[in-house]
């Protein structure tokens, strides 16, 4: 399962990484569309641990969230997915989604070896949209 609208249609606990608290940022946008379409968005940012983000509490760590986690949404440099991609494994999240223009060779390869669906640079708003609405 590689299409996206199927994996929209099936899963519904996300792990936002790379939540803002600027509700203007795109992270913010999303997060809040998922919500609206009864999507659990779970936002991760560790220098706002602990804070609220539209209702919900904010997570420093994917690895900190209690409740399983399906979809991984990253919203982070491409460097950094590589330490995501190992960290989903670890939680045992089902797709580790990233974000447009966001790439990692590496975190594919972790990803796949462990049959996590990797999807990269797409917005899972705009694929929301394209199929869901």
């Amino acid at each position: 399962m590689t299409d996206t609208k199927e994996i929209l249609s099936k899963f519904k606990n996300i792990a936002l990484v790379g939540a803002s608290k600027d509700l203007t940022k795109t992270s913010s946008i999303v997060m809040k569309y998922l919500q609206d379409y009864g999507f659990k968005v779970y936002p991760v940012n560790p220098s706002m641990k602990g804070q609220k983000l539209l209702g919900e509490t904010v997570f420093g760590d994917i690895k900190e969230i209690k409740s399983p986690i399906e979809i991984i949404d990253v919203f982070r440099p491409s460097d950094e997915v590589t330490q995501i991609a190992q960290d989903a494994v670890k939680i045992g999240a089902k797709v580790l989604w990233l974000q447009l223009n966001i790439k990692n060779e590496e975190a594919k390869r972790i990803a796949e070896t462990n049959n996590i669906l990797y999807i990269e640079d797409k917005c899972t708003k705009i694929e929301f949209e394209k199929y869901l609405t």
